[in-house]
Parts: structure tokens; sequence; C-alpha cells
């Protein structure tokens, strides 16, 4: 078993207009650590103001204090910006963490092992892959690194329409339909030169995303130096809908796992990144792969 892990500081980062009451769960969380921890480290609360903001609130508490954990009081994409702000610091001593706050965790609900109080009061750090994505869009650009999936087609497409309005439950599902009756599929030219059309393209470190869909039934899949691809390649559109509720029903069994994978986008191309949307460019060359190991966390 790995040694037991104390900190010099902790910094819980939160968004204090949070869908899911984060400003009081960072409270409670701050205030539990001090009752259960045995030893006495700074603990900071930091509420974001911009988007962005946890990127570099993450990289400063890791730059400046080499022995400390962050923790993100989020949902996905606001502990997708608190990956990528550690990344970034490149200190092999800092930790992260996330309790479940916000739209939806998927990470935390499928990865969690324990209550996150208990779990830094004891102090067994893990280590856990990451996704890492190279859009070759000019000299110096940076990678971005997903925790769970990243996911091209028909899953950014959702997400982009669900942001318009409210994620009240009647209305998600009415977006979803609308969006998807009028989804157009994407085409992009894959290693050997040859170009092909997809509904949907999901490189996932986990096993579920949106709340319900099982895309895999691999086992440890967080930390085998691999990730799933999920094809829906083109077809009817009936076609498609019975594959996704297949997903939430009785899953989609086994998928093939890789270390790396590498397209060349033909048009503008939105893409989801632990819920967060983004976008590459058209003839831009994309590489993803897996960080093995690359994040320590706790919980």
């Amino acid at each position: 078993m790995n040694p037991v892990r104390t900190f010099e500081s902790i910094v819980i980062i939160f968004n204090p207009n949070s869908t899911g009451d984060a400003p009081k769960l960072a409270e409670k969380l701050r205030d539990r650590l001090a009752e259960l921890l045995t030893y006495s480290p700074e603990i900071r609360l930091q509420p974001t103001s911009h988007a962005g903001h946890a990127v570099e609130m993450a990289r400063e508490a890791c730059i400046s204090r080499r022995n400390v954990l962050v923790v993100s009081v989020s949902g996905d994409g606001g502990y997708n910006e608190v990956v990528n702000g550690v990344m970034q610091a490149g200190n092999p001593e800092a930790v992260c963490a996330v309790m479940a706050a916000g739209n939806a965790n998927d990470h935390r609900r499928t990865i969690g092992t324990k209550p996150l109080e208990e779990a830094i009061a004891e102090g067994h750090v893990r280590h856990i892959d990451l996704l890492r994505i190279h859009n070759r869009q000019g000299p110096g650009t940076a990678a971005e690194y997903a925790h769970s999936y990243i996911g091209f087609g028909l899953t950014p497409v959702v997400a982009i329409d669900l942001e318009k309005g409210s994620k009240g439950a009647l209305k998600e599902m009415f977006s979803v339909v609308r969006t998807f009756s009028k989804f157009k599929p994407f085409e992009i030219r894959q290693t050997d030169g040859k170009r092909r059309k997809f509904d949907s393209l999901v490189f996932a470190n986990i096993a579920e995303m949106a709340k319900y869909a099982t895309l895999s039934e691999a086992d440890d899949k967080a930390s085998d130096g691999k990730f799933e691809v999920i094809i829906f390649p083109h077809m009817s559109k009936w076609r498609v809908l019975l594959t996704a509720l297949r997903a939430t029903t009785q899953g989609l069994g086994d998928q093939p796992s890789v270390s790396s994978y590498e397209f060349t986008t033909l048009k503008p191309l939105p893409y989801q990144i632990d819920g967060e949307v983004k976008s590459v460019a058209a003839r831009t060359a994309v590489k993803l792969e897996s960080a093995p190991s690359a994040l320590p966390i706790l919980g």
C-alpha cells in the first residue's frame, strides 16, 4: 500500500453559481476536514469568477506549494478545468480530488470509492489515466486533458442545444429530440487516407457517461493505459436511436481499447470534453492518446 499522504495546503475550488449548491458543499467539506484530519493544513475555499478560472487557480495552487491537494466541488466540466490546471503546473507532488456538484459528475459517480472527506483523512493516493488530445491548429498549441471522455458528433451537438435552454428533465428530453431530428453526420480522414462518415465517435476513460449510458463493460478502465473507442458509423436515424436506447438499458458491451487514435478534420468540428463543448478547425490533425497513471487522486 502507498504511504499515507498529508498535505501542507488543501485548496477547494468551486463555482459560486453552481446548480448543485457547490458553495455549501465546499464549506461543509472544509469544516468536516477540520474535524477529521489529525494534522493542520492550510484549507482555502476559492470560488471561480469566470470560465477557465479554475484552470488558473489550480495551476497557481500547484506552483506556489509543492505538497498540495486541489479539490474541485463541481460537475465534470469544473473538474476538467482543475485537472488541466494541475497538469499545466507540472508538480509531481500535487494531488487531485472531486466532490460531485452541478448538473452531473459522471467521473465521481463512476470511479469514486468512498466519501471524499474519509478518503482525504486516510490519505491513500492512487493514480488514474487521463485522455490527452492534441489539436495541431498552429505552433505552440498545447495539449488538453480529459478525465473521462471526449466525444465528436451527436454528443457535443446535443450538449450545445442543451446549453441554450433550461436543464430541467422534460426540457432536456425535448431538446435532445429536436436536436436529433436535425442532426447530420460528420466526415473525417483517417490515418489510412480514407474518408469516413460517423454519427458519433466517443473516446472514453470511464464506463458510463450522461448519467445513464453504459459505454463499455471493461473493468479497471481508469488505470489500464488505454481508452475505449465507441463508434456510431453513419446509419439511419432509427438505428442510431435504437443503439442509444441499448446504451441506456443494457449497455453497448465490449468496445475496442487503444492507446492512441488519430484523424484529420475536413470541416470545423465541435467536440465535448468532460461535458464542456469546444471546437477544432477544418483540416486539422487530431491525436488522442492515453496518459497512463498521469493523475494522482484521492477518493
